[in-house]
């Protein structure tokens, strides 16, 4: 007999089930409280519970796990065309059930609380950042009103800032300086939290092998390593490492109707921070680096900078998933070969 599928619509406090009897064909769209959904569940037998990889989804799929059930994340993008009505719970809840129903559907990997936790430190690191950006700039603007003119990057500005704070104590009224050193001390608190969170970071990466692995890649360092390890999840959710490079979006969009396909810019799918991490990478292999590889020269003679930077973030993507899923170590100037 065919174990039964459940399209679960998740919530904070509001749970809709839906799901088809495999002896009675009767249909069921129920609604649970938090507590009752997880009673209800450990009662029935072993089954498919699909839902959406939304916001808490992976501690639900663990615990869904944990009660003897399959758990299978949806895109929420996969799941919407096959809402038939208004938006709502129940209708959500069905349009997961027929979603999960399809042959080709693609699932997102289960991440364990491991997983999720560095990739928790990555998000704080990431709103430590901007929030540090956007003082930095708030800072460089409010002073600019009073003629004072600084060198562009962060760096260069907190080197001027603090030798000439005399200049600039005299620049400006008592009122705004002492609110700029308030903004500076706060300043100063972010550099020292990020630093911390860095540390936090390069420490898990010393702790798992895999994350090791990926630090040999050239343009990989430790907050990529950590961030793709957590994103991927398991390789084996990737048929391949153009897959995985595929879920990122660091590939072309494709349009095309009649037998004509046309290829635009890449597609930016997926996790844009891991995107954001492997480009930035690229970049400084390509722009900075004294051993580029050979195939980059002969693409920067025909092609612009940024074709070749995106071009190395897929091969570094494809790189990763090839070394975790087959259990290798990165070697510089390993040639491929296509088995006959």
């Amino acid at each position: 007999m065919n174990a039964t599928t459940y399209g679960l619509d998740i919530a904070k406090t509001v749970f809709q089930l839906y799901w088809v009897d495999a002896e009675t064909g009767e249909i069921y769209n129920r609604r649970f409280g938090r507590d009752q959904l997880i009673r209800f569940l450990a009662k029935r037998s072993p089954g498919r519970v699909a839902l959406e990889a939304c916001s808490g989804a992976h501690w639900w799929a663990r615990r869904i796990a944990s009660l003897g059930h399959r758990a299978m994340l949806i895109h929420a993008k996969y799941v919407r065309p096959f809402v038939q009505t208004n938006k709502t719970d129940a209708a959500d809840a069905q349009a997961i059930w027929t979603a999960a129903q399809q042959p080709t559907m693609r699932s997102v990997a289960v991440k364990s609380e491991d997983q999720q936790a560095i990739l928790s430190l990555h998000r704080i690191r990431s709103g430590l950042v901007a929030t540090r950006t956007r003082q930095a700039n708030q800072i460089r603007s409010l002073l600019g009103e009073y003629g004072l003119q600084f060198k562009f990057g962060r760096k260069a500005l907190m080197n001027e800032l603090k030798a000439r704070l005399p200049e600039i104590e005299q620049s400006v009224p008592a009122l705004v300086w002492r609110a700029f050193e308030r903004q500076l001390t706060w300043l100063r608190q972010l550099d020292e939290d990020i630093l911390v969170v860095e540390r936090e970071n390069l420490g898990w990466v010393k702790d798992h092998p895999d994350a090791q692995t990926l630090q040999d890649i050239d343009g990989v360092g430790p907050l990529t390593a950590s961030a793709t390890v957590a994103v991927m999840g398991s390789p084996s959710t990737f048929r391949s490492g153009r897959a995985f490079a595929a879920s990122l979006g660091l590939v072309p969009k494709q349009a095309g109707t009649g037998g004509k396909v046309r290829l635009g810019g890449i597609s930016k799918r997926g996790d844009p921070y891991l995107r954001k991490l492997l480009i930035h990478g690229a970049r400084i292999v390509v722009t900075r680096s004294k051993h580029r590889p050979q195939w980059i020269e002969e693409l920067l003679k025909r092609r612009p900078v940024n074709v070749a930077v995106v071009a190395l973030a897929n091969k570094m993507a494809r790189t990763a998933w090839a070394l975790l899923a087959h259990g290798q170590k990165y070697e510089r100037y390993h040639v491929s070969v296509r088995a006959v």
